[in-house]
């Protein structure tokens, strides 16, 4: 079946969790992911959001996560604070699932501010709750677009750590987990077990090997096989199509 690179990202990310995890949830790809593992092979799933809002039912697609659409037969509605001090910081938060305007080659994102060669700094959103999920969360899925302007050697700003400089030095700071995963519209990739380098794990259909170096500010540990990524099923599109997103609010 024909497929967007939106969808396999999405379906890339729900396969990524499993059931009776607990999945703090940003806006975007993230909400159509968690929805979609949800529904299929995860029903035992926990959604948080940052907000207070735990594992809705949404009737809607929402502009956002404060819209109360999202919020629909959810399991609770509290607080910033219950979600992220009560719940996150305690170490019971399984998976964070990031996005980011630059990520580097150890994970470590930024959505504070962009540079350019100029020296000109132009400030964004900020952390939001992502800081607190990259620190506390016990692993995190980033899951971004591809292109070299956001995939860089050194990022402008460190919002939200991932493995810091490499090897040991996440554990050093004393902070728990790390990413595990980073899902783009090219490819998956995971973590070196020593560098803590970001190594390529498979390869979207479409895409041959030299689209995801090329489009990279830095070279990722690649294996000696990597395979081509999955396709996303039938069932997948049409609960994505018809269900999670018909509005085609995150999906584009």
């Amino acid at each position: 079946m024909e497929f967007t690179a939106s969808e396999l990202m999405a379906v890339a990310g729900a396969r990524e969790l499993k059931d009776r995890q607990v999945v703090a949830v940003g806006i975007g790809l993230p909400i159509v992911a968690s929805f979609l593992a949800k529904k299929t092979h995860a029903p035992g799933m926990t959604i948080l959001f940052e907000l207070g809002v735990i594992d809705p039912e949404p009737v809607h697609t929402g502009v956002g996560l404060a819209d109360p659409r999202i919020w629909h037969r959810a399991k609770a509605l509290s607080s910033f604070v219950d979600i992220l001090g009560t719940v996150l910081h305690r170490g019971r938060v399984d998976v964070g699932f990031l996005g980011g305007l630059e990520a580097d080659q150890f994970g470590n994102l930024n959505t504070t501010l962009v540079g350019d060669p100029k020296g000109k700094f132009r400030h964004m959103v900020g952390s939001g709750g992502a800081n607190d999920i990259a620190s506390c969360a016990k692993t995190t899925i980033l899951i971004m677009r591809q292109e070299e302007r956001k995939f860089r050697e050194t990022i402008s700003f460190v919002t939200s750590p991932g493995f810091v400089n490499g090897g040991d030095s996440r554990q050093r700071t004393g902070l728990r987990g790390g990413p595990s995963r980073v899902i783009t519209d090219k490819a998956i990739y995971g973590f070196h077990p020593e560098t803590k380098k970001m190594m390529l794990i498979s390869i979207h259909p479409g895409n041959t090997q030299q689209d995801v170096t090329s489009t990279l500010g830095f070279q990722p540990v690649i294996p000696s096989h990597v395979p081509f990524t999955e396709p996303p099923t039938a069932e997948q599109l049409h609960l994505i199509r018809e269900v999670i997103d018909p509005e085609r609010m995150y999906m584009g």
